[in-house]
């Protein structure tokens, strides 16, 4: 499969959705996307950025994924960074670290959540609780604070 046909999937299967802050969802994929290609990564890894949360948000199932035209790598990637119900964050970020590729997606990932600009936009509770829950899973993927993070 294509970057193209992966991108053009993912905007399908999150048509309609909107992020905390009532955007579309598709921005988030692209700024994730973006985010993994700016810090070196490979198509796969982009690839597995336009899909990190189609299965986790239950817009692709798992059996899709299984069966889609995809490299063994992006399905892992993609797998990887799928947050379970009720799964531990420390086995989330344990994960993550022991399938190649999938830290780089999850960085970008967290780099576009945890943007001021989309932050600000959400009333003071909700950001003091995001602002923690991703500096937290940052901390559990060794990954240090960029310049500009509190």
């Amino acid at each position: 499969m294509t970057t193209a046909r992966v991108e053009a999937t993912a905007r399908a299967a999150h048509a309609g959705q909107t992020d905390k802050a009532g955007r579309p969802y598709a921005e988030h994929l692209r700024a994730v996307a973006e985010g993994v290609r700016a810090r070196g990564g490979d198509e796969e890894q982009i690839a597995a950025a336009w899909l990190h949360d189609a299965v986790e948000d239950d817009r692709l199932s798992q059996r899709w994924l299984e069966e889609a035209a995809l490299t063994r790598r992006t399905k892992d990637i993609v797998l990887a960074v799928t947050k379970r119900s009720g799964e531990p964050s420390e086995a989330y970020a344990a994960r993550i670290l022991a399938t190649p590729g999938a830290l780089l997606v999850k960085e970008a990932d967290l780099a576009h959540n945890a943007d001021p600009a989309r932050l600000a936009v959400l009333d003071g509770p909700t950001r003091a609780r995001l602002t923690e829950k991703y500096a937290r899973m940052r901390a559990l993927l060794g990954l240090v604070a960029e310049e500009g993070d509190s």
